[in-house]
């Protein structure tokens, strides 16, 4: 992929249960952006739809794409492996120049390091109280909320290396914001010189 042109990969990352799918995919509609999703060897949550949210696929089906190298960033949480193909990252790109992925920080971080420029780390982020209430006010399981929180300090600590970082204390205030910052991106440079 070259930096040719105007474009830009958002990645948005924080701790889980800070909202940041919500926001993202909110933005994401709201500016037209197309979503890069991840796949997963997990099953599918209440109200994740395949092909919408993550693409859910077999542990074989994992192992098969990770050995042909499809994957330009491959984790396991908590047993689970979730991975993103680069060659949809690069097609996306080069056909929609403004994309978006939702990843945790070793995620992020794997992503800034192979695309560097073209990448911009978006932090959402709410305190570890206030992500107990939520989940639990969702319905989560006290096991589904612990894995939250398992990893809620470390990706805490990732928060000063993104360019942005939203604390989502209200939900449409935070989509608003995070909805400019992109939005200023987008228009950038659109006047094109012949």
């Amino acid at each position: 992929m070259n930096g040719q042109g105007q474009g830009m990969i958002f990645v948005f990352t924080g701790p889980d249960g800070s909202g940041r799918k919500t926001i993202a995919d909110m933005v994401g509609s709201t500016l037209g952006m197309t979503k890069v999703l991840s796949y997963t060897t997990r099953k599918p949550r209440a109200g994740e739809a395949p092909g919408q949210d993550y693409y859910f696929i077999s542990e074989e089906e994992f192992a098969q794409a990770e050995a042909r190298g499809e994957f330009v960033e491959a984790v396991e949480i908590n047993g689970v492996r979730y991975g993103i193909k680069e060659a949809e990252i690069d097609e996306l790109f080069q056909k929609k120049k403004f994309i978006y992925l939702i990843l945790n920080a070793q995620g992020a971080k794997i992503l800034k390091d192979k695309y560097g420029d073209l990448v911009t780390r978006i932090f959402i982020y709410i305190d570890k109280e206030l992500v107990v209430e939520r989940q639990r006010k969702a319905g989560a399981s006290e096991e589904l909320i612990q894995q939250h929180l398992a990893h809620y300090d470390e990706d805490m600590s990732y928060k000063d290396e993104c360019k942005y970082s939203f604390e989502n204390l209200d939900l449409a205030h935070t989509v608003f914001a995070v909805s400019n910052i992109i939005d200023a991106y987008m228009n950038r440079g659109l006047i094109e010189k012949d």
